[in-house]
């Protein structure tokens, strides 16, 4: 079955959006993207995109599926069986798909269990985004994450841990170069791993051909972590001009998590830890600057949430584009970094981009989010989200005899 999106704006993933464009799509896949004209006669199902913009699935490069956003999520998932919390990220999953997130990037679960959740979805068992996760975070003894995560000291042991994570089946390893806010007792700017305890888990990652993202805030743990080959600083809080430098040298990635602070100082009165709150506060304003030097530099970018960490909730991923235009980013880069540049770094070579022959992964939004970011960014202007070249719908997003179920467009 062949269904043509015409009539609107298009925006391919990297180009600003352009008018009297159509795209065809076939089987889940984009067969032709050209001149509107080039369709007259068309008479198959068709959507019109009139008065909005059609642009690839968004893609969130950092997100907790096992974790739901409360004010302290690590003791709410510390009460659940197993079982609930494969369901519970399933639901999750699901959400960020509605929200129109076609991709996601889990970089640290707990014990495997989201793994469940992302074969699922990529098998097209379950409705869902594509998922590419990390398994078990690979910490220092007390350090950021210890609580779900594989605990490991020495260059031996954090090669191990890193064999642990491939021999289980991960698709990235997610190493902690610094403390974090959610985490009592340490410190976001100390550095936690030496550099040479990271140079090593990465090369090891490396040689089984595995990216590399490293929960990095602090300047000398960012450097550590950069000149042993990251591929990914996620959060990228205290960046300063060294840090900048090494960066583009060696083409790091920076995911900004801009909704994570924010979300907390927003509903810092809600059971957010005050520990964590007294650190947000403290952070914010350096995380804005480092986030702008390093863009106004020409540094890559891509979008992630850190969807699940307090009132970071799962489905309204979204958010961060406004929030990354907010920390300097103009409406067109932020689009770029949730869209092809995402994917770039994700290694989701057939997503991020209309393009014939990608998956037909896409977003209809009301109007042009390249001059007013919240046409992109809030849920109320979304018109349709399509996995698969399957319109999606809030009312049924389950699986049916192993594929897709088609639904309405809602």
């Amino acid at each position: 079955m062949q269904t043509l999106y015409s009539g609107g704006l298009l925006f391919d993933g990297e180009a600003a959006p352009v008018a009297d464009h159509a795209v065809l799509v076939e089987d889940g896949r984009i067969v032709r993207v050209g001149p509107a004209g080039e369709f007259d006669g068309f008479a198959g199902a068709t959507v019109d995109t009139a008065d909005g913009t059609l642009l690839p699935g968004l893609i969130d490069c950092h997100v907790h599926l096992c974790l739901g956003g409360e004010g302290d999520p690590s003791v709410a998932a510390s009460k659940l069986l197993p079982g609930q919390t494969v369901m519970r990220a399933l639901d999750f999953a699901q959400a960020t798909l509605l929200g129109g997130f076609t991709a996601v990037r889990d970089c640290g679960g707990r014990d495997y269990l989201e793994f469940a959740v992302r074969d699922a979805c990529n098998d097209g068992r379950q409705m869902g985004p594509t998922v590419r996760a990390s398994g078990r975070m690979i910490c220092m003894t007390g350090g950021h994450g210890n609580q779900w995560g594989r605990v490991a000291d020495g260059i031996d042991e954090v090669i191990k841990a890193v064999r642990e994570q491939i021999h289980a089946g991960s698709d990235l390893i997610k190493i902690m170069a610094t403390g974090g806010v959610m985490t009592p007792g340490v410190n976001p700017e100390d550095a936690h791993y030496s550099a040479e305890e990271l140079a090593a888990g990465i090369h090891e990652a490396n040689r089984f051909h595995r990216r590399t993202a490293s929960h990095a805030q602090g300047a000398e743990g960012i450097l550590n972590a950069v000149r042993g080959g990251i591929n990914s600083i996620e959060h990228a809080i205290f960046v300063n001009e060294r840090c900048v430098q090494e960066m583009l040298e060696r083409g790091t990635w920076v995911v900004p998590t801009c909704a994570a602070l924010a979300n907390i100082i927003a509903h810092k009165d809600r059971g957010i830890p005050a520990y964590a709150v007294e650190k947000t506060e403290r952070l914010i304003e350096h995380h804005r600057r480092s986030i702008k030097m390093f863009y106004d530099a020409g540094g890559k970018i891509a979008l992630g949430t850190d969807a699940g960490t307090p009132f970071n909730r799962h489905g309204e991923n979204a958010q961060e584009l406004e929030l990354m235009v907010d920390y300097g980013l103009s409406p067109l880069d932020a689009l770029r970094a949730g869209t092809s540049s995402a994917a770039d770094l994700v290694d989701l070579p057939d997503a991020g981009r209309i393009a014939e022959g990608n998956a037909a992964d896409l977003l209809l939004v009301a109007g042009n989010p390249a001059e007013d970011i919240t046409k992109a960014a809030r849920r109320e202007h979304h018109r349709l989200v399509v996995k698969r070249g399957i319109a999606v719908s809030r009312d049924n997003v389950v699986a049916a005899g192993g594929q897709f179920q088609r639904v309405a467009a809602f």
